[in-house]
């Protein structure tokens, strides 16, 4: 008889955890994943990352033809909303994809344990009603949106909502709120500004987009005051009155002020998420997280309980699903005895607004800090309004701007603002994966036109030979 049920028992079926199943059950290992939602992939396929993608590419195409763009290129049409709809084919997508991971368990022979995991021992995890046991336990289980104090979310009512509730919105709100300026509010305040809601985002920093480089995030507030939000930066939230349907914020200076009150039909909380450890019971296997709530590993994903690993928005580094999912085919090949592997210093990050801000690497910031001397730091930037693709698609908001080691030319860094700067940062990952130097991009043929050539001519601005600026 077997000493345990399981080789592997992954917690958390998100981008993580159900990568993690796979990958171990692949090696040979039987593998088992607890998850306590009724469909497999996480907060990412069911209320994160997809469905608001769905929202995000529908509304820009009622936006396109609403505002003006399309007519501007001869096609005059009249949009009528149809939200029922919108929603249903968000809701379709996320069916199809929660679909998809349970097919492919189904397929690499991973069981899926329905249930509240939480440890009995270092080996023993309690599952809904059963008790399993396994050699190794990967805790995957992802995280949670963060509380803000003295306003309480209530989905249900469509007043006050956080991330899930602002995708599950039945109508268009005239006036909405959102409290963050980070990349969750702004892009579901695009959403409902794009479908015809009056948008303020209040965040309290001085600038939006907390982490990227500082010119993306000057940009950031020029590019979305011109499509007609409204930014109260240095602003804090101090409290929130729900009567009916209407909330009344108050607000006051961050560095301190007089209060003011703001009146919404709907506000969004989207402050940021916080690690989901709570009720795992890490006590029972003597495993404390830090002060951020994260459970610390060592390079492999190990945690200090031996067989107990971690990987994804529960350990240290940016909460991204392709980062959880890095991790996650890593950790299950340390765990078989391989070598897994993810290069953090090289996790690209995108916000899917319109235009898209996407960044690799260090900031100009870090860059100087970490080489200590502003001279050590070379920079190019190159304007969209010049790139020949983005023109003659009409999409001349934005830049790229490479950052490079001044004495190697190695590539520290690049963002960007583009329409496709998701699909465009790709490449600028790869090249820092290989310690590509700004010479090796700028000398590597990129196809005409394409909004891709545009990182070619901020690395021939970073080499001193700028073409076309």
């Amino acid at each position: 008889m077997a000493e345990y049920d399981y080789d592997v028992l992954v917690i958390g079926a998100g981008p993580g955890g159900y990568v993690a199943a796979i990958r171990a059950a692949q090696l040979g290992l039987k593998t088992a994943c607890a998850e306590s939602r009724e469909t497999l992939g996480g907060t990412c396929l069911n209320v994160g990352c997809i469905p608001s993608k769905a929202m995000l590419h529908a509304s820009e195409f009622f936006d396109a033809a609403a505002n003006g763009t399309m007519e501007h290129m001869g096609i005059e049409v009249k949009p009528k909303l149809n939200l029922d709809k919108m929603h249903a084919q968000r809701r379709d997508a996320v069916k199809g994809l929660t679909g998809g991971i349970e097919f492919l368990f189904k397929k690499n022979k991973v069981d899926w344990k329905k249930g509240h995991a939480t440890f009995q021992d270092a080996h023993t995890v309690k599952v809904g009603d059963e008790t399993v046991t396994a050699k190794n336990v990967i805790i995957a289980t992802g995280s949670s949106v963060t509380p803000l104090p003295n306003v309480e979310v209530d989905n249900d009512k469509q007043v006050v909502v956080d991330s899930t509730g602002a995708l599950e919105l039945a109508s268009v709100p005239k006036k909405m709120v959102v409290i963050g300026g980070g990349v969750i509010g702004l892009e579901l305040g695009s959403v409902w500004r794009r479908l015809g809601a009056e948008v303020i985002v209040v965040e309290y920093l001085d600038k939006l987009l907390p982490g990227m480089d500082d010119d993306v995030r000057k940009e950031a507030a020029k590019i979305f005051k011109k499509q007609g939000m409204e930014l109260r930066l240095s602003t804090k939230v101090t409290g929130c009155t729900v009567k009916g349907k209407k909330a009344t914020l108050t607000l006051e200076p961050a560095a301190g002020g007089d209060e003011q009150t703001l009146e919404a039909d709907c506000v969004l909380v989207s402050i940021g998420r916080r690690p989901n450890t709570d009720g795992l019971g890490l006590e029972n296997i003597g495993l404390e997280t830090n002060k951020r709530g994260q459970i610390e590993t060592d390079h492999d994903f190990r945690t200090k309980v031996d067989g107990v690993w971690a990987i994804g928005d529960v350990v240290p580094g940016p909460m991204l699903a392709h980062k959880a999912e890095d991790e996650g085919i890593a950790c299950a090949e340390n765990v078989a005895g391989q070598t897994g592997i993810v290069n953090h210093d090289v996790i690209p990050g995108v916000v899917y607004t319109w235009p898209e801000f996407a960044g690799v690497g260090l900031t100009q910031e870090e860059a100087i800090e970490k080489l200590g001397d502003k001279a050590k730091v070379k920079v190019g930037k190159f304007p969209m309004m010049a790139n020949s693709r983005a023109k003659t698609n009409h999409e001349p908001d934005g830049f790229v701007k490479v950052i490079a080691d001044a004495e190697t030319d190695r590539v520290l860094g690049v963002w960007a603002i583009a329409s496709v700067a998701g699909t465009m940062i790709a490449q600028a990952a790869q090249a820092m994966e290989f310690g590509a130097t700004s010479e090796d991009i700028a000398y590597t043929c990129h196809a005409h036109p394409t909004h891709s050539e545009a990182i070619k001519e901020a690395a021939m601005a970073v080499q001193g030979k700028p073409i076309h600026i």
